[in-house]
């Protein structure tokens, strides 16, 4: 027997709360179809002590606050996936788990999914399977080094990895806070470090969230040329700190410039280290120009912060960097890669989608009627992939079914 329904979502993670709730708002029939839990991917593919990036008072949907935290802490990974579950429930959303979508065709009046239970018809189809689909893992390093390779979603805590030094490639904040807890836990790390955006975690008393807000950074539209690809070394994790390369030296950490190819168990490596940690210093110092320019023009009365803009000197990894890595002269066992994500979208046979499998919309809006994407990274605008900002975008894509009829 064939299931049929106005509008199927299909992901039950933020994307697919935040779009349940914006349909159930307007009436729209629907069901939410969930291949696993309610926020699976915080749960499963996530290191052990990973927190948000984002204070508890703005990583959140507007209805519902994190009533057992405080407003300015940083909620564990397993309490978020609770928050979503929680939301749920409190909206009544028609979330049905442990069901997995295999196919979605075009027919003439909507589409035809196969799931893991059955058939399912709809006018409407949200795919709200968020950007953490396909990890990329490089093919830098041949398999037979018997160096252990995994993406940062498969890494758990140090004692899961071997005896011996890691090589953590990757600068982004999933990067930069496995390297930190790997030279926490006394392990010798190497850090390949690339293009990155750096923002203070605070600054004159207020959270880097509240400035990019203000300053009108999360409502950018679209991403100056050249930095579609650079990532954002922050983190929440000890508390919330701003992430200093420098500091991770200073400590016995070994920055290394972008990872290239291996030639008989010798990496070879960009000679990018330098410009790419100025260029991160550059983006928080232009942070903190623009904190106090706006300061100053709305007569803010925030507390001076001179020492935010001290910095330890180059250490000598960035002075005198590695050219190449011998692999095994470092004692390298273990080779992390928070190198991102590819789309897949296999399951989906309809729509448009570029050489990089990314789908082809207009703010979540396809050319084909009835179908659209949710929680992509600049979806409408910067937030459009955080938690608070999937909210918003899930608003405009239900009204826009919503007009449908």
């Amino acid at each position: 027997m064939t299931e049929d329904i106005h509008t199927l979502v299909v992901g039950g993670g933020q994307a697919g709360i935040a779009a349940s709730e914006h349909l159930g708002r307007r009436g729209l029939p629907h069901l939410v179809l969930e291949r696993a839990r309610i926020a699976e991917r915080w749960r499963s593919e996530r290191w052990d002590s990973l927190v948000a990036n984002g204070p508890a008072w703005h990583d959140r949907f507007p209805n519902m606050t994190f009533d057992d935290i405080d407003p300015f802490a940083f909620a564990p990974k397993e309490r978020i996936a609770t928050y979503f579950e929680d939301y749920a429930r409190q909206i009544a959303a028609p979330v049905r788990c442990g069901v997995n979508v295999t196919s979605v065709v075009k027919t003439p009046d909507g589409f035809l999914a196969e799931t893991s239970q059955g058939s399912v018809t709809c006018r409407n189809l949200i795919a709200a399977t968020g950007p953490f689909q396909r990890p990329l893992i490089p093919e830098n390093v041949p398999d037979d080094l018997g160096i252990v390779q995994m993406h940062s979603t498969g890494y758990r805590n140090p004692d899961q990895l071997p005896a011996g030094a890691v090589l953590v490639v990757g600068s982004g904040a999933s990067g930069s806070q496995i390297a930190d807890e790997l030279l926490r836990a006394g392990r010798r790390v190497y850090l390949s470090v690339g293009p990155h955006n750096r923002p203070p975690i605070r600054y004159r008393g207020k959270d880097f969230v509240w400035w990019l807000g203000v300053l009108g950074e999360w409502d950018a539209r679209t991403t100056k040329p050249g930095m579609e690809h650079v990532t954002i070394a922050v983190s929440g994790a000890y508390g919330g700190r701003t992430v200093d390369f420098r500091d991770f030296a200073a400590r016995g950490m070994t920055l290394i410039g972008r990872a290239g190819a291996v030639t008989d168990g010798v990496m070879s490596i960009a000679p990018d280290l330098a410009a790419n940690i100025a260029g991160g210093d550059a983006n928080y110092l232009a942070t903190l120009d623009a904190a106090d320019a706006y300061a100053a023009e709305q007569g803010l009365d925030l507390p001076e912060e001179p020492e935010a803009r001290r910095r330890l000197p180059d250490p000598d990894c960035v002075t005198n960097p590695l050219r190449q890595l011998d692999l095994k002269q470092a004692g390298i066992s273990a080779i992390i890669w928070a190198t991102g994500f590819a789309p897949d979208y296999s399951w989906l046979r309809a729509g448009r989608f570029d050489a990089k499998g990314a789908p082809v919309h207009d703010k979540g809006i396809t050319e084909v009627p009835g179908l659209y994407f949710l929680g992509l990274p600049w979806l409408t605008r910067r937030a459009s992939p955080f938690i608070w900002g999937v909210w918003h975008d899930a608003d405009h894509i239900a009204g826009h079914i919503a007009a449908r009829g």
